[in-house]
C-alpha cells in the first residue's frame, strides 16, 4: 500500500480545525472476497466489525437524521425513531440523498454532514466503548479511523441503542 499524501476531505478539514484526531485510510474493499477483505483490513490493523456505516433518514417530526452504526448490523427504524422524537422514521431514498446530505451513497460522513447541514446525529451506543471505528472519509474507497467519543462530542450526537434484535 502506498502512502503518498492524500488531499484532506472536508470532514477531514473540518476535525483538524477542532483538534480531532483521526487517521485518513485508502480502503478499496468494495467487490473483494471475505479473504481479501480481511487482508486489507489487517494491514491496517482494523477488523470488518471496526467499519460503521452512516446513514440518512427522514423523521416524521424532525426531517433528516443520522444515524451511525456497524456496518455487520441492521437498523432498527423503530428505535431511531423513538431516540429521535420521532414517531415514524424512514430511510432516505437515493434519489434524493446527495441533494439531502450532501453525500452519494458508500460516501456519507457524520462530520461532513453536521458541518453542512447539522442534522441530528445518533451513534448506535456499542460505538461509545470502541477505542476507534472506521467512517467513510465522505469519497468512495476512502475511510476516517476515528475515536467515536470524540466524533460524537463535536457533532453533539447521543449514544442510544439502534440495533435491529436478531
Amino acid at each position: 500500500m502506498s502512502k503518498k499524501k492524500m488531499k484532506k476531505t472536508l470532514p477531514e478539514q473540518v476535525m483538524e480545525k477542532h483538534n480531532i484526531p483521526y487517521e485518513a485510510l485508502s480502503l478499496n474493499i468494495l467487490d473483494k472476497s471475505e479473504a481479501e477483505r480481511d487482508a486489507i483490513l489487517e494491514t491496517f490493523h482494523v477488523k470488518h466489525d471496526d467499519i460503521y456505516k452512516t446513514l440518512a433518514a427522514e423523521g416524521d417530526k424532525t426531517g433528516p437524521i443520522v444515524a451511525v452504526l456497524p456496518i455487520t448490523s441492521h437498523l432498527s427504524l423503530k428505535k431511531l425513531a423513538a431516540a429521535s422524537g420521532n414517531k415514524k422514521v424512514s430511510m432516505l431514498p437515493l434519489k434524493v440523498l446527495q441533494k439531502t446530505t450532501g453525500y452519494i451513497h458508500g460516501a456519507n460522513n457524520p462530520v461532513g454532514i453536521w458541518q453542512n447541514k447539522h442534522f441530528p446525529i445518533f451513534f448506535e451506543q456499542t460505538a461509545q466503548k470502541a477505542p476507534y471505528i472506521l467512517v467513510s472519509g465522505g469519497e468512495l474507497g476512502r475511510s476516517d479511523k476515528i475515536n467515536p467519543v470524540d466524533v460524537a462530542s463535536l457533532v453533539g450526537a447521543s449514544f442510544v441503542d439502534l440495533l435491529e434484535n436478531d
